[in-house]
Order: structure tokens, then C-alpha cells, then sequence
């Protein structure tokens, strides 16, 4: 039985906006360079189980010599332990992103839902969550993750909820803001008269008019999360049995690497962290690019 012809218009609708604006992200050079880079780190990522072996990374089986520099042997070195510096950063992306994935779709539901909720109902509603909102925002955000992963106990449930709870009031003030411009257009009155509920108005029209620029700033999001993750890590309030790029920080600060010279210990997760954050940040602005069509010729 065929598609209703509203149901097919509607996906052609969608199809051919997602054309255009692949076609304006695919312009952006910078967005271009970020997704694959992203595509390239998350394969890896995905693959290191598959290509590698986790008992490598286990310190009774290390086999190398501590805080060697690279040679064929180990392309990028070993650590103070005579493991091999590739595998861990390898599999220390494995964390960084799960984390800060994490995080980033946390931030995303609490701001999301917060936004919505304030500016659909308004009132002593909107008052409250806002008042909330700014609480959060006067805080600052890295000692309150800080004081919730020293009060909970370690993990990366922690490290995701200390930094997911302590990043969402930005994408609630965007998503607010979007939300009001949305329910100001004549098809959500046309809705509202016709007798449609708030589950409806919210569910049907406004949430995908709105879930666009959530999107896009999830991505910037990611990259805030894993920077945060990191710095929790390496402040040693990270799980000490799971590898990341954090923890190899730490490790290699307070093994001496630091003053040993061991560049090659220090060089590899900071590039990592560098790398994926300018990635996700070159595809957030991209995404930013194709939702605003007033920034598509300042950034030519």
C-alpha cells in the first residue's frame, strides 16, 4: 500500500532540505576537514578491539623499556611502565569520545527539555526554570563537576553526569529562544485553535523546528565535554582503571615524564585532544553556517 501523498511530500520536503544543506555544509572547507578527521578518529576508535588487543595495555605484561623514544619497535614510544604509547592513546580516544559523546547527549536532553518547557508554558514556570538556568550559569562549571565527582564515587558515570549536569543552561537559553520565535508562526496558532494539546504542539511542530540548532550545538558541546573530561582525569577524579587521554596526562606528570624529557609521552594525547576538539568545533561552526544563512557570506 503506497505512502499517503502528504506523508510522501513531507519526505521529500525533508530530503531535499537535507540536499541543501549538505550542499552548504560541503562548501565549508573547514566543516569538510572536521567530519573527516571525526570519521577517521571515531573508525579508529571503533576498531581498536578489532586490530589490537586490550592485554597490551595491561602493566605486568609490558614488555618494552620504560620511557623509550620512538623507533620502529614502538612508533610513539613507551610509557613508564614499557607500553606502548600508540596503543594507549589509541585506545584512550575509545574513552575521550564515549565521554564526551556522553556528556554532550546529557547536556543536550536537560537543556532541551528546560527550553522548551520555559518557553511553551511561560509564567511561574519559565520564571523557575530560568532562575535555575542562571543559577547554574553563575557557578563555575569545572568546580562544580569537580565537587559532584568528589562527592560520587569514581567512574565514567560520574565523569559523564558531573559534566552533562554542569553543561546544559547554554543550550537551554538557545533552545528557549528558538522556541519562542517558533510558536509565534501561524501554523502553531493554527494548531492551537484547531484544539491540539501541548504534548502535540510541542511533539509535532515545535520540537522539530527546534531540534535543527540543537543539533549544531551539540557538536560544540562534545568538544567543551571532552576538554572537561580531560581536565578531570588529569586532576585524578577520573576512573584510575580506564585509559584516556586525561589519564595519560596525569600519568605522565606524576611519573616524572615531564622533566625526563619524554616528549613523546606528553605529545600524543594532547594532539589528540586538540585535534578532535578544533574538529568538532570547525563542524559545529559549519552546521551554525547552514542553519544561518546571514553567516554563509561573512565566512566566505
Amino acid at each position: 500500500m503506497s505512502a499517503p501523498p502528504s506523508s510522501t511530500g513531507a519526505a521529500g520536503r525533508r530530503l531535499a532540505a537535507l540536499a541543501a544543506g549538505w550542499r552548504v555544509y560541503r562548501a565549508d572547507r573547514g566543516g569538510l576537514f572536521g567530519l573527516a578527521v571525526l570519521s577517521l578518529v571515531v573508525a579508529l576508535a571503533l576498531l581498536a578491539p578489532v586490530l589490537t588487543s586490550s592485554t597490551e595495555l595491561d602493566v605486568t605484561r609490558a614488555g618494552g623499556a620504560p620511557l623509550r623514544p620512538p623507533s620502529a619497535e614502538n612508533w610513539l614510544g613507551t610509557d613508564e611502565s614499557g607500553r606502548s604509547v600508540l596503543l594507549l592513546t589509541w585506545w584512550g580516544a575509545r574513552m575521550s569520545l564515549l565521554v564526551g559523546l556522553s556528556a554532550a547527549v546529557l547536556s543536550m536532553l536537560i537543556g532541551t527539555v528546560v527550553g522548551l518547557v520555559a518557553a511553551h508554558f511561560g509564567g511561574w514556570v519559565s520564571t523557575l526554570l530560568l532562575r535555575l538556568t542562571d543559577f547554574f550559569l553563575v557557578l563555575p562549571a569545572l568546580v562544580l563537576a569537580i565537587a559532584l565527582s568528589t562527592v560520587l564515587s569514581r567512574g565514567v558515570f560520574t565523569i559523564v553526569l558531573a559534566i552533562g549536569v554542569t553543561s546544559w543552561p547554554q543550550t537551554a537559553r538557545l533552545v528557549r529562544a528558538q522556541t519562542l520565535t517558533v510558536e509565534t508562526r501561524p501554523y502553531i496558532e493554527r494548531a492551537r485553535a484547531l484544539g491540539g494539546g501541548h504534548r502535540h504542539l510541542l511533539g509535532k511542530h515545535v520540537l522539530p523546528a527546534v531540534l535543527p540548532l540543537v543539533f549544531a550545538t551539540t557538536t560544540l558541546t562534545v568538544a567543551s565535554a571532552i576538554i572537561a573530561e580531560s581536565t578531570l582525569s588529569f586532576l585524578g577524579l577520573g576512573d584510575p582503571a580506564m585509559i584516556s587521554w586525561g589519564s595519560m596526562l596525569k600519568s605522565a606528570m606524576d611519573t616524572g615524564a615531564v622533566t625526563a624529557g619524554a616528549w613523546w609521552y606528553l605529545l600524543p594525547p594532547g594532539l589528540g585532544i586538540a585535534v578532535v576538539v578544533l574538529s568538532f568545533t570547525l563542524c559545529g561552526r559549519a552546521l551554525e553556517t547552514v542553519l544561518n544563512p546571514r553567516l554563509r557570506g561573512e565566512r566566505r
